[in-house]
């Protein structure tokens, strides 16, 4: 994962086709917006809410931020992924309104809630919450009804106009134009009838955007003429039989229902089998869950591209390779199929097979030197892995799955910067089986991994002991080596470091009779060589670090090797040695960066104000330790609440101190505090950049060191 070079502000797509009309209604929003700190955009589904709401947005702030809240089921994650979509990380034991506020204290931004029809109640507390702590924040909502609370002001959204004085074009016919010619190279209709058969179409649908769009999906294959004949055919058959609903609602279903029909057969039951995903996928994982039963696999490329053809499916790209996506209301209408026909709870079941495994795969590439594309994929597949936990959580049964799902992702909870959501579901899940089972046992230690992360050890203790004890009465010598291993993660922020070492190596004796080496083996030997270096037995604290160095090397790993970075550059700043500690410090927090793992970054963070603290640059020191402080509070206690962690930070603070008056010791101080986490990284890089020239003991040089680090020498596949 890749620095980013440039700082970016706000999350918002970029517009990948033409705004059309509503410039009333812009305008409106831009004035409601001006003088209102909650706005609501309301409408039925298709009308084009969210993108007027984006298309506003992108003029009312340079900081503005989209919350996709149409991709969620459960609303204990919403404050998640308002965290996910600032860029922030949740991995917190406080409740995520807790770690928003204060993360967005002081700062001007627009917040975007899209699609909150579903989860209207959570959406209106969230809002409200944050508007009554946070001033300078504004909220726009998209949703079907209104969320209901004080001060919102609302903008009713109605279709496009269909209606143009003589000469004219109205805003629908000029969309239906627009997209046509996109699908249609050359489409333009010149002469009267032509003209007239667009009009029509247009007034039939309404103009309702998404309908347009659908209908103009379809002119590869159809004239104008018998798209308007079969849709007045099946006008009424296609209202879904509820006449009670708004006319619009029954257009929007018309259209939609349309569509529908003049799929084939088998894009049809695509179509349906493609409602199980949240979010979006790709070819691999539609061919496994969706063939079968009149689809074969090798059929599936073809209908996938024919149903983007139709623009039932958008088409995205990631990582070099395609990936696909449903529009809400597609999905929910392939939903409804799926239920009726039948066989929707095997086909979530494959589903949840299908990213179990793409967890599992993760979690052995993981140690190796695609972590970064791992990192990256499990991501992309966030949305599924939400649907498929949720899925196991709601089905008996299917509880022990739920452990081994929720404790396998481990890797991404604890090193992408999701603490907290992890912890969410995995304690869900040990709530709901206690059965002493191999995945019960993984998920009590990674539970119990991610709260002491949290600095949470009232919590984490019980976890690792009751891992612990369920390993001796099972022999399990994996799970044992794990519980012992966290367990001294637990004494080492505990300011125990002598007991903290003596479990570390029990651990490790453990994993070698497991035959385990991984990512976690070389996290329990740079701990080992940490807890050392805090009893100031340093050669052996660095005898375990280079151990680490050496296996990360050989394997191409970087997500444990930037930890040992840390350490080698704590070893070399108690020695003395501050320009090699600086540039292992450095290293190692590009790194952390790259992969969001916040614990790992802001520890390098406290130990380079210490360095800049060492060549007398004070004020700069205190500016990190700003930042390092916001971001603290966004992972769990500062520091772990360890006398041993908090060593270089009161350090730093007490030279500080000594040189600058109190008002620039907090000044500096509340000057990093506002930076954002981008940022942050960037200044303590570019602070941090000068290379160092002393000879390693192994005969290179630093600079060579940090060579390797950035291209790793291991094996690739």
């Amino acid at each position: 994962m890749a620095q980013q070079s440039t700082l970016r502000r706000g999350n918002l797509p970029a517009e990948l086709t033409s705004f059309i009309g509503r410039h009333a209604e812009l305008t409106a929003l831009a004035a409601l917006l001006a003088g209102a700190r909650l706005v609501t955009v309301t409408g039925p589904g298709g009308v084009g809410k969210t993108r007027l709401a984006l298309r506003a947005a992108a003029t009312a702030a340079d900081d503005a931020y989209l919350v996709e809240v149409g991709e969620l089921q459960d609303p204990l994650l919403l404050g998640h992924a308002v965290l996910e979509a600032l860029g922030l990380t949740d991995g917190t034991a406080r409740p995520p309104l807790e770690v928003l506020v204060e993360q967005l204290d002081g700062r001007r931004l627009l917040l975007v809630l899209d699609g909150c029809e579903h989860l209207v109640a959570a959406c209106a507390e969230l809002a409200g919450a944050l508007l009554r702590a946070l001033p300078q924040l504004r909220v726009l909502a998209t949703s079907r009804e209104a969320l209901r609370i004080g001060g919102e002001r609302l903008l009713p959204v109605a279709p496009l106009p269909v209606v143009a004085p003589p000469g004219a074009r109205s805003a629908a016919v000029r969309l239906f134009c627009d997209r046509a010619a996109a699908v249609l190279p050359g489409f333009e209709p010149r002469t009267e009838q032509q003209r007239a058969e667009v009009g029509a179409l247009c007034r039939r649908l309404d103009g309702i955007p998404l309908a347009l769009e659908l209908a103009a999906g379809r002119l590869r294959s159809l004239s104008v003429g018998q798209i308007a004949l079969r849709l007045d055919d099946r006008f009424e058959v296609l209202t879904g039989g509820d006449r009670g609903a708004p006319p619009r609602h029954r257009t929007l279903r018309t259209a939609i229902g349309w569509s529908h029909e003049l799929c084939t057969m088998q894009e049809r039951l695509l179509w349906a089998r493609l409602s199980v995903f949240a979010g979006s996928f790709d070819l691999e994982a539609a061919e496994h869950i969706c063939s079968g039963d009149g689809i074969e696999a090798e059929e599936v490329l073809d209908l996938l591209h024919e149903l983007v053809v139709k623009s039932v499916l958008l088409r995205e790209e990631h990582l070099g390779a395609v990936r696909y996506r449903l529009l809400d209301t597609l999905r929910d209408y392939g939903a409804g199929w799926l239920r009726g026909g039948g066989g929707e709870y095997g086909l979530r079941r494959r589903h949840r097979d299908w990213y179990l495994g793409l967890a599992a795969w993760g979690e052995v590439e993981w140690f190796g030197p695609r972590q970064a594309e791992t990192a990256e994929r499990t991501a992309l597949a966030h949305g599924n892995l939400r649907a498929a936990l949720e899925f196991c959580l709601g089905e008996p049964g299917e509880e022990q799955v739920a452990l081994l799902l929720a404790g396998t992702l481990w890797y991404f909870w604890v090193g992408c910067g999701h603490l907290g959501e992890g912890r969410h579901w995995l304690e869900r899940a040990l709530a709901l089986d206690r059965a002493p089972t191999a995945a019960r046992a993984k998920a009590l230690w990674v539970t119990g991994h991610t709260a002491t992360l949290q600095g949470d050890r009232a919590r984490a203790e019980p976890l690792l002991q009751e891992c612990r004890r369920q390993a001796l009465a099972t022999g399990d010598d994996r799970a044992l080596a794990h519980a012992l291993h966290r367990l001294g993660c637990s004494a080492l922020i505990g300011d125990d470091p002598a007991r903290a070492a003596e479990l570390f190596e029990q651990a490790l004796r453990y994993y070698e009779t497991a035959g385990e080496l991984n990512s976690n083996v070389l996290m329990a030997m740079f701990e080992l060589g940490l807890a050392r270096l805090f009893l100031g037995r340093v050669a052996e604290g660095e005898e375990c670090v280079a151990k680490v160095r050496a296996v990360c090397e050989e394997h191409g790993e970087q997500w444990a090797y930037a930890y040992g970075l840390y350490a080698r550059a704590y070893s070399r700043w108690l020695v003395g040695e501050a320009r090699q500690a600086r540039a292992f410090a450095r290293e190692s927090v590009r790194l952390h960066y790259g992969f969001r793992d916040l614990v790992g970054l802001v520890l390098g963070l406290e130990l380079l104000a210490l360095l800049e603290a060492d060549r007398g640059e004070l004020r700069e020191a205190r500016v990190l330790q700003g930042a390092a402080h916001r971001i603290w509070q966004a992972v769990g206690v500062p520091l772990f609440g360890s006398a041993d962690f908090n060593a270089p930070h009161h350090e730093c603070a007490r030279r500080a101190r000594a040189g600058l008056s109190e008002q620039e010791f907090g000044a500096a101080f509340e000057r990093g505090a506002r930076l954002e986490l981008a940022e942050a990284v960037h200044r303590a890089l570019d602070r941090a950049a000068e290379p160092p020239t002393e000879p390693d003991e192994d005969g290179g040089s630093d600079c060579a060191l940090l060579d390797r680090v950035s291209e790793p020498r291991g094996r690739r596949s």
